[in-house]
């Protein structure tokens, strides 16, 4: 039968010690109410103590009604030489209110004698003293074996009698701590199953990812018989990072059947989980993720295209619904006809052998010249309209300018003027717009010449511009390719545009965004791309 592996999320705590990571206490609890939502047994709400803000996200979690996750507090053992009751760190954990403490101690005789200064006797001593005060106050206590396995491997009976000195204490769970990130699973794997000869209560494991192996620590340790894997969402943190819960809690359902967030319901939101910490933290998306990335199940050589679209087995190891995610067939020069076909389904053009070809010969033809295609679909899309002759253009630019004064300002102004015929030979319009930039600008120029028609523009916005030298040799002179990315209340879509002129390759990128939108919204273009490749013939 499949075994329960407890998943106890320490984003808001480790996690948030990584490089450019800062959460909000609002944050903090959203994220708490998502990973409550998934599944996740416990959440390590913060440092008990330490700062305002953890103080306060300790008393507004009481206020959420959570149905399954176990908040709990951080906290170091007692200061040598002073006792449990008169700790400030114990008794900050106990003000927090939780139900659980995780209390972290010293294993490797090196830190408790150069970096605590105290002797191993103290130390030991320190472990049975906090999480026995703990236990004595009605908490759940998990005690955290710090540098675990680098204390194991320098000195193997001082590590066992720390950590059994918590057990004998009254902590549930011994959670072995890679803190280092510097032990290999095989390692790993082996010292886990050994000390859990010596002691009588379960194990955990905590790995940091600096040997880029994190994950697959975490689950030789579950294979060796640890019950419960910490982590964080995304495998933020410091240094390299920790093991990451989303690939943890993936593998553990999906590959090894085991039964984790709610008997795997919670594994089928774990792209929109990865998704939203990700934005709550500011931070980009990692397109390459395992299971949550964008590009975890996208296909772009051709060959591999062909083979998805007869049997997606065939270059995929899961199916990406199951955790939450969508398969993606991608077009550039290295593209077949079989992604031309998988891309181009929903005209109903895929009978047209010849048109296909044209499509495929245009893209190679243009990616040579610089465009990019598989980051821009949207313009994609357009480009086949306008081979297959079913594009008809919305608007129909006269000329647009855009000037940069700076006399007598303290910031350049931008002003950028559109002159436009709306709907090919309908209505003239001539619009300036400030903006704070040339795109931004033309951008607020457009809408102004167009809403008027197509008041549906107003609903859409910029997301994201990225402009990138392709030919650098030619220096001020190089050609640019510019990518827009755009969005709405419904979906968020990408174009390009490449010129030796940053200004207009801006402005194609623009008119493609525009174009796609009108378009999406008549039901022409933008829906869903996999289907063709989701079915075996």
């Amino acid at each position: 039968m499949a075994m329960h592996i407890q998943l106890y999320d320490t984003t808001l705590r480790d996690g948030s010690q990584g490089e450019g990571v800062n959460f909000s206490v609002q944050d903090k609890l959203l994220i708490t109410k998502m990973l409550d939502d998934l599944g996740f047994d416990f959440i390590e709400g913060g440092f008990a103590g330490s700062n305002e803000k953890d103080t306060e996200y300790f008393s507004r979690v009481q206020e959420l009604d959570l149905k399954h996750a176990q908040i709990c507090a951080f906290g170091m053992t007692r200061r040598r030489g002073v006792g449990p009751e008169e700790d400030a760190g114990l008794q900050a954990m106990l003000s927090t209110g939780t139900t659980c403490c995780t209390v972290v101690g010293k294993t490797w005789d090196l830190h408790v004698t150069e970096v605590l200064r105290v002797d191993l006797e103290e130390n030991v001593a320190m472990i049975r003293d906090s999480v026995g005060f703990l236990k004595s106050q009605g908490r759940r206590v998990l005690y955290d074996a710090e540098h675990f396995f680098d204390g194991y491997k320098a000195n193997p009976e001082y590590a066992l009698e720390t950590v059994l000195a918590a057990q004998d204490a009254g902590a549930e769970i011994i959670v072995c701590c890679d803190t280092n990130g510097g032990t290999l699973p095989d390692e790993l794997a082996e010292i886990v199953t050994n000390v859990q000869k010596s002691v009588s209560i379960p194990l955990g494991i905590h790995c940091h990812n600096d040997c880029d192996v994190a994950v697959a620590n975490s689950l030789r340790a579950v294979d060796a018989g640890a019950v419960q894997v910490q982590g964080t969402i995304n495998g933020i943190g410091e240094r390299c990072g920790n093991a990451d819960l989303v690939s943890v809690a993936a593998n553990l359902a999906i590959k090894k059947g085991q039964d984790v967030l709610q008997g795997g319901e919670g594994v089928k939101h774990l792209t929109e989980l990865s998704r939203y910490v990700y934005e709550l933290s500011n931070m980009n998306f990692r397109s390459n993720q395992p299971f949550v990335g964008r590009s975890a199940f996208a296909h772009k050589g051709g060959m591999h295209v062909h083979a998805v679209n007869r049997l997606a087995s065939s270059y995929e190891h899961i199916d990406p619904e199951l955790v939450g995610n969508e398969r993606r067939v991608l077009v550039s020069e290295l593209s077949g006809r079989s992604n031309i076909v998988a891309k181009t389904t929903k005209f109903r053009i895929d009978h047209d052998q010849e048109l296909m070809k044209k499509i495929l010969d245009r893209v190679v033809e243009l990616e040579n010249e610089g465009w990019q295609f598989e980051a821009s679909e949207a313009s994609f899309d357009l480009l086949v309209k306008k081979i297959a002759g079913t594009y008809e253009p919305k608007f129909r630019q006269i000329h647009y300018r855009v000037s940069v004064e700076t006399a007598g300002q303290k910031e350049p102004l931008t002003e950028a003027t559109v002159k436009l015929q709306i709907d090919g030979d309908g209505p003239i319009r001539h619009e300036v717009a400030e903006g704070d930039g040339p795109v931004n600008a033309l951008d607020n120029a457009l809408r102004k010449a167009l809403i008027p028609t197509y008041g549906n523009l107003a609903g859409m916005h910029l997301v994201d511009y990225k402009v990138r030298v392709i030919n650098s040799s030619e220096g001020t002179a190089a050609r640019v390719r510019v990518v827009i990315e755009s969005a709405d209340e419904h979906d968020v879509w990408s174009t390009v545009g490449v010129s030796e002129n940053v200004i207009e390759a801006s402005w194609l990128a623009l008119v493609d965004a525009i174009e796609f939108k009108l378009y999406k919204d008549e039901g022409e273009v933008g829906a869903p791309l996999e289907e063709a490749a989701a079915s075996p013939e």
